[in-house]
């Protein structure tokens, strides 16, 4: 278990998307009064933590605090409470209500597509959820089924929308220049694919394409890369299945359409969907089924819709703090700045510098290296990170691998090496004496020659090491046949059995002796008779 922040406690996680994993929680004390809901001790509840590069980006951090009032009071049956958000170093994590439930996708693929009125009447309560998030001036922007959990109770289905504000919070600058929207390819908007001016039509145009996967049991554009998909978004239309009744095509083709401007409003959304689904039931009047034929008239489009900043916080008003000193609040009063806490005072001072500068001889004090303050950051969350348990391949353990044999190489000749004498003799020379006189001529006496060397003498050839034996190699296209061996052993003892046969019969009186009709021992006297009267023959001549 893992804690966050101090009154909550990570148990095991529920599922990980694109901008964060969903654990399931235990709170471990009552939260104080800047959370929406206070809680209990050992309330379970789901919070999602952000992945990393969403915490270390401080556009994010700063819009993540600046909208954190606008999260905690978004409330409806439809849509997931969020009831804390948390900032603890290097995380942030929003604290919801857990729903038991699967979320809309996994439902799709486990029990198929919905009837077209129970698809109408559950996007209903979808644009009900919508209707009160854009009045309220949120865009949900990556509406799509693996962001609606499924609540079933006595009561029926109930769709419950979940990550408000996720997608609003990723739209910083340091995040999207490499993409130009926010939200997965097979459910965003056109105007989104084109980098254009977004307003709450993007969460229409969602719920348009999850209707439409409702119905059907796929998104209406698909494509082998994200670039096919966004194209289709721009150019393709729809395919119109035939299991859609008319009235339901006419709200699926409105809320799909490449102009935001004609799509409906979620209030009028969920008005004509309810319309629709009273008309195409089974026990529907001619009214309830006039109405749905003209559903056309019900879907008017958002006269001022909410709009979605190009900038993070470029929409959102400057909020001013009450005047303390003053006694009263007054809303058009300037914004305070802070005072300036250290440098030299003067016209090229820094007015929005909060921490003391660090000098060149204190540590830090080079520019290139971390403000002590983030030192102390990153050494607090160093202590509060626990050991990570994870499997160690065996193969891996140094205390369980086996010793690896080695291969011994062949060893090369050694070729001798040419002969080189220790000490070179050095030529003699006579000791030095002071000149006092000039000797008389002496006898002619030879002068030392210094010593040379022999001449090397070239090395005689060595004989090539000889080559290794190759050794065979199988050949992988034969073909082995089991028991091919004993049935080459059977065909030959069957010829030899067939040729001795044949032998036996043409060579033998086998064949006078079947065509005589005796038996055995009546051939045998025979024969004995014949061979005894050839000998008495023989004997008389």
């Amino acid at each position: 278990m893992r804690p966050v922040g101090s009154k909550y406690l990570l148990e095991e996680p529920l599922g990980r998307g694109a901008t964060g994993t969903v654990w399931r929680a235990r709170q471990r004390e009552t939260a104080g009064a800047e959370a929406a809901v206070p809680g209990q001790p050992g309330e379970t509840v789901a919070i999602k933590v952000l992945k990393e590069e969403l915490a270390n980006d401080p556009d994010v951090v700063m819009r993540f605090l600046r909208e954190r009032s606008v999260l905690l009071r978004l409330t409806h049956p439809n849509i997931v409470r969020t009831r804390d958000l948390v900032v603890e170093g290097d995380l942030l994590a929003l604290v919801m209500d857990l729903v038991e439930g699967p979320d809309l996708h996994k439902y799709l693929r486990e029990n198929g597509p919905f009837t077209p009125a129970a698809a109408a009447l559950l996007t209903a309560q979808i644009a009900d959820a919508l209707a009160a998030s854009h009045a309220d001036g949120v865009v949900h922007r990556d509406l799509k089924p693996a962001n609606v959990l499924v609540k079933q109770d006595a009561s029926g289905m109930h769709p419950m929308l979940t990550d408000f504000g996720i997608a609003r919070l990723a739209d910083s600058p340091g995040l999207t220049r490499t993409q130009e929207f926010v939200g997965t390819p097979a459910y965003v908007a056109p105007e989104s694919a084109e980098g254009r001016p977004q307003t709450s039509a993007v969460d229409i145009y969602g719920a348009g394409i999850l209707l439409y996967e409702l119905v059907t049991g796929r998104p209406p554009f698909a494509g082998g890369s994200a670039l096919e998909v966004l194209h289709q978004h721009l150019s393709a239309e729809p395919r119109r299945p035939s299991t859609v009744p008319d009235p339901l095509w006419t709200v699926i083709e409105r809320c799909l359409s490449k102009d935001p401007d004609r799509r409906p409003s979620a209030e009028n959304l969920a008005r004509g969907l309810r319309a629709v689904a009273d008309g195409i039931g089974v026990h529907a009047s001619a009214a309830q089924i006039a109405a749905a034929e003209g559903v056309a008239a019900l879907l008017a489009p958002d006269p001022a819709p909410a709009p979605v900043p190009d900038t993070p916080g470029a929409a959102d008003p400057t909020q001013v703090l009450p005047n303390t000193n003053a006694g009263g609040y007054d809303p058009a009063a300037a914004t305070s700045v802070m005072p300036h806490t250290g440098g030299p005072q003067g016209p090229n001072a820094d007015p929005t510098a909060v921490m003391p500068p660090v000098g060149p001889g204190q540590p830090g004090g080079n520019p290139d290296d971390p403000h002590p303050w983030q030192n102390q950051m990153r050494a607090a969350r160093d202590r509060n990170d626990q050991t990570q348990v994870q499997y160690l391949d065996p193969s891996q353990d140094p205390l369980r691998r086996r010793p690896q044999r080695q291969v011994a190489r062949p060893q090369q000749p050694q070729q001798p090496q040419p002969y080189a004498p220790q000490h070179q003799p050095q030529p003699y020379q006579p000791p030095q004496q002071p000149r006092q006189m000039q000797p008389p001529p002496q006898p002619y006496a030879p002068q030392p020659q210094p010593y040379q060397p022999p001449p090397q003498q070239p090395a005689p050839p060595q004989p090539a090491p000889p080559e290794p034996r190759r050794q065979r190699q199988p050949n992988p296209n034969r073909t082995r046949i089991p028991g091919l061996g004993c049935l080459k052993g059977c065909l030959v003892v069957l010829v030899i059995l067939f040729v001795a046969s044949w032998l036996v019969w043409e060579l033998s009186p086998l064949q006078d002796w079947i065509g005589t009709t005796k038996s055995y021992w009546d051939q045998i006297k025979d024969v004995y008779n014949t061979v005894s009267d050839w000998s008495s023959k023989i004997n008389g001549n």
